[in-house]
């Protein structure tokens, strides 16, 4: 059976959650579809339903692989990463960060694939950016679609971007979409 998390680990977790969504977290733990929760297993976090969990309860704890969303795991020095699993997710409540304001880095077309080939977003590849970005804010990262890629943390504030050599980094890569076919047995193993 899956755990709750501990208060360290709840408070890591949340800290590293909200640099992307902030005030988010509240529409994750009361979701309009029913109650929710974050549950530990074999260091993963996993985003929930009630009945999933009663579900889960009925199997033994070595057969249980994965349930609901895997929003990322925790690592042996205890530092918390991001799976590219809640990427929906993140993309959906990145609108409610502090301020009201998504942070949002759209990349053009000629630099789409570069960046799900796990690299960063060069200034060449930027599409637009947040007005008002601060620097090592965590970031959705876009088509110019408007489809969401992956995620990561900005290396330069909205200002500095402006003035940027065209191979400096914009976009520090965390996660992408393209992490399904490049690490599939990470993600769900």
């Amino acid at each position: 059976m899956p755990r709750p998390l501990t208060e360290d680990e709840l408070k890591i977790f949340f800290e590293k959650l909200s640099k992307y969504i902030g005030r988010g977290i509240k529409t994750l733990l009361d979701p309009p579809n029913g109650p929710h929760c974050f549950r530990l297993h074999r260091d993963r976090v996993f985003y929930v339903s009630d009945l999933q969990m009663r579900s889960a309860a009925a199997l033994p704890r070595d057969q249980l692989v994965g349930m609901g969303v895997t929003f990322g795991k925790f690592t042996k020095s205890k530092k918390f990463r991001l799976h590219v699993t809640c990427l929906d997710y993140i993309a959906q409540l990145a609108p409610y960060k502090a301020g009201g304001s998504p942070r949002r880095v759209w990349v053009k077309p000629s630099a789409e694939q570069s960046f799900l080939y796990g690299n960063h977003v060069l200034k060449a590849g930027l599409g637009r950016i947040t007005e008002d970005t601060p620097q090592n804010q965590g970031v959705v990262v876009l088509s110019m679609a408007d489809v969401p890629l992956g995620f990561g943390v900005t290396a330069k504030s909205t200002a500095e971007c402006r003035k940027l050599d065209p191979q400096a980094i914009v976009a520090l890569h965390q996660a992408d979409v393209g992490e399904y076919l490049r690490d599939e047995g990470a993600l769900t193993g």
